[in-house]
């Protein structure tokens, strides 16, 4: 399937969903078993080749972490896939609801069944190429879905690695992979599927939904924005420091739910930024060589996030590079890297303040009251994810009262991501939808209504058929009350 031109791969992908669709039909509803094995053939195609998986993600990235990518492509992958394996048997009970009085004391039982909705499409993104399609795969194998999966161009190695494992451990009338650009991309959008899960940019989110809409396929967008942390005067400011900025150099801030800017108080700011520069520095005594230290994707992005610290150097910012051995990055050999930096009270014609940064660049704001740092988070599209930072219970639930972001990690960066249990996604923006654990389960099922009658006719019992009458009456005026 790779390298296939628009025309070649529309017809492959749409022969893989008419394939699909009908095994839908003829083999019937997927067993519990069958569910078990599809997650276990999961688990182990990422389990038994995780080392190909992690050294293609460092050529598709020209240096990637190999611990980070162990941690947040690999284990945190084989994690949700596990969950759902465990769970999926109650997930799939059917749930017991209260049919209506006095039906119910007659006979009438009412229940939702859980249903696979058929086949899903899955569209991945290029910062966790493999987390972005198989942790969605999790919940859509869980439901009993074939899938369709499309790699992100950006990182075409590590596509085409995926593709040649799926076919391994997989029919293509169970999960099917595909590779290509723009145009095989848009053409995977505009496939009837039963639903569309995408991971990815807002700005291509629309052109999902525009594509969907045609079907009325229902979408679920993963997408990103400013996450902002909010560190309170009573929270220890050195935990805060690190906490944030381990998180921070995560895949170099190349993730949905990386912390995008930090309100601190004011008469903190310095001691802030020095304990940043401190930490940094001692995590990464050098960068361009440390394994540790990953590189941004490719030069595209590279020159993004370079024209978003020359417009603030510009317009005058206050721009600290951490740069620890003081090293120079003008010319490097097939990385991209660049040293983590703050951007000291930006202004907000910056596009440093407009733009989801998504790289090792960090914004730290002052504030001197607790609503200043709302009214600011209030006034903006609303995140992905916000952070508190604070042991005031009070200030806590009112920052969680007054804000509105697809989850809230307290005392913490990104870890709600982890817990299954938690679902995960946006808000507006930020996204629309959620999956992980039995949400992931809820989202690619369809919740199908089932009410069996009881054996007495009611309407007919309570003259409730034509022609109306007397008896239709009392009944109405013995049913209709306060």
């Amino acid at each position: 399937m790779s390298n296939l031109n628009d025309s070649s791969a529309m017809s492959a992908m749409s022969a893989t969903l008419a394939n699909q669709r009908k095994l839908c039909i003829t083999e019937g509803p997927a067993s519990a078993e069958l569910r078990i094995d599809r997650l276990s053939r999961a688990i182990d195609l990422i389990f038994d080749n995780r080392d190909a998986i992690v050294e293609t993600l460092a050529l598709d990235f020209g240096h990637r972490s190999s611990h980070q990518s162990l941690m947040s492509d690999i284990y945190a992958t084989i994690e949700c896939l596990k969950h759902s394996k465990k769970h999926l048997k109650s997930w799939m009970k059917t749930e017991k609801r209260k049919a209506p009085f006095p039906m119910n004391l007659m006979g009438a039982k009412a229940k939702v069944e859980y249903q696979a909705k058929g086949v899903i499409g899955i569209i991945g993104t290029w910062n966790f190429p493999l987390n972005t399609v198989f942790a969605p795969l999790a919940g859509v194998l869980a439901a009993g879905n074939r899938a369709m999966i499309k790699c992100s161009e950006v990182t075409p190695q590590t596509g085409a690695l995926l593709e040649t494992l799926t076919a391994k451990y997989f029919s293509s009338d169970e999960v099917a992979v595909f590779n290509g650009g723009p145009d095989v991309g848009a053409s995977f959008a505009a496939l009837p599927f039963d639903h569309i899960i995408f991971t990815g940019a807002t700005s291509i989110a629309r052109h999902i939904l525009r594509a969907a809409a045609d079907n009325l396929t229902p979408v679920t967008l993963e997408l990103g924005g400013k996450s902002p942390v909010i560190v309170s005067k009573t929270y220890p400011l050195q935990e805060a420091v690190e906490r944030i900025f381990a998180g921070k150099i995560l895949n170099v801030g190349q993730v949905c739910l990386s912390p995008d800017y930090v309100f601190v108080p004011e008469d903190q700011l310095d001691d802030f930024c020095t304990a940043a520069s401190s930490y940094i520095c001692n995590l990464f005594p050098t960068l361009r060589e440390n394994p540790d230290y990953s590189s941004v994707v490719n030069e595209r992005h590279y020159q993004r996030l370079m024209s978003y610290l020359e417009d603030a150097r510009q317009k005058g910012a206050d721009i600290r590079e951490i740069n620890p051995a003081n090293e120079d990055f003008n010319q490097q050999q097939g990385t991209h890297k660049i040293p983590l930096t703050l951007i000291v009270n930006p202004s907000d014609d910056m596009l440093v303040m407009q733009e989801e940064l998504f790289g090792p660049i960090m914004c730290i704001k002052t504030y001197t009251a607790i609503s200043e740092c709302i009214d600011y988070v209030n006034a903006r599209p609303r995140p992905l994810a916000l952070y508190y930072f604070g042991k005031d219970n009070a200030e806590q639930r009112r920052i969680l009262d007054s804000t509105t972001s697809g989850a809230v990690t307290i005392n913490d960066v990104i870890f709600h991501v982890s817990c299954e249990d938690l679902p995960f996604g946006g808000i507006g923006p930020s996204g629309m939808g959620s999956y992980h654990g039995h949400d992931g389960f809820k989202t690619f099922s369809h919740a199908k209504a089932v009410y069996k009658q009881s054996n007495v006719n009611f309407q007919k019992l309570g003259g409730m058929l034509p022609p109306y009458g007397e008896k239709c009456d009392k009944t109405l005026n013995t049913m209709i009350r306060k």
